[in-house]
């Protein structure tokens, strides 16, 4: 009897750590195609507020593994379940793949919400570069079931067409060398079907952009973004701000001065205070 005891505690145990931390979880399968995430539970029964993590890289680059891990420590410590998405990218998929997979992530995490103990009312979704964009379209573009508490944008573009212009007509604020990179694989731009900043291409870019979407009583957005960054210019994120505030929507802004594109070039002692503003703005955001 107690042999049996011992052995179903060490099975609920083992089952209690695997639920907490998994690799590779499906969370879709798109024509057949496995669609897959990480996730962290903290210990406890919750529930937990949860973080959507959405990695950048250009739509051609980049992993759930990686990109986002700065984000990682300070979310666990304030207590966040954490679920780090990888979706369909460049070349073989293009953007309405993706914000698929990004709608079907915020879906299965609400309907997985007992099961990792999640708390369904606080839900914010995080991304960062090409993901920043990913969460800034799924804030804007809300539907009663992809509907989250919070969007954090971090250094994501909103205004897709204007930034084309810019690195067309200004290159030397840019850096080209990584921005055609992703061109050439179907990423940056491409990923929208724009080839080009002309007539055709900027119609593209102006009717996927965030900015174009905001609304009245859509979910609160934090914006962080360096005044740094030579790939997506820092004005994305103050604009974005602005026009939220001028329809009454909330929208903070985080700046690093001095910060390029990317958390994991922010090393400077006087640049590591976004981590625990993110997480004030979060608390206050969701509580």
């Amino acid at each position: 009897m107690g042999r049996s005891i011992l052995i179903l505690a060490i099975a609920c145990a083992t089952t209690l750590a695997a639920a907490s931390d998994q690799k590779d979880v499906e969370y879709a399968r798109p024509d057949g195609k496995p669609v897959l995430l990480d996730l962290q539970v903290p210990d406890g029964p919750g529930p937990f507020p949860a973080a959507i993590l959405v990695h950048g890289g250009g739509f051609d680059e980049g992993s759930k593994s990686t990109n986002v891990r700065p984000l990682f420590e300070p979310l666990a410590s304030a207590g966040f379940a954490l679920f780090s998405i990888d979706y369909r990218m460049a070349p073989e998929f293009r953007f309405p793949q993706a914000n698929e997979d990004m709608n079907s992530a915020i879906r299965w995490v609400k309907s997985n919400a007992a099961k990792y103990h999640v708390d369904v009312s606080k839900i914010a979704i995080i991304g960062e570069s090409a993901g920043g964009f990913l969460v800034n379209y799924a804030g804007t573009h809300e539907t009663p079931d992809t509907r989250v508490a919070a969007v954090v944008d971090i250094y994501g573009p909103v205004d897709y067409a204007k930034l084309a212009l810019l690195r067309r007509d200004h290159p030397e604020r840019f850096n080209m060398t990584s921005i055609n990179r992703h061109m050439s694989k179907g990423g940056s731009m491409r990923f929208f079907g724009a080839d080009e900043a002309d007539e055709t291409g900027l119609a593209k870019l102006r009717a996927i952009s965030p900015i174009g979407a905001v609304h009245k009583g859509m979910t609160p957005f934090l914006c962080i973004h360096g005044t740094k960054d030579d790939q997506v210019a820092y004005e994305q994120s103050t604009e974005m701000c602005e026009a939220m505030h001028k329809v009454g929507a909330n929208c903070e802004l985080i700046t690093v001065e001095g910060g390029g594109h990317g958390m994991g070039g922010w090393r400077a002692p006087e640049m590591q205070h976004w981590k625990a503003e993110m997480i004030a703005w979060l608390k206050k955001t969701l509580r």
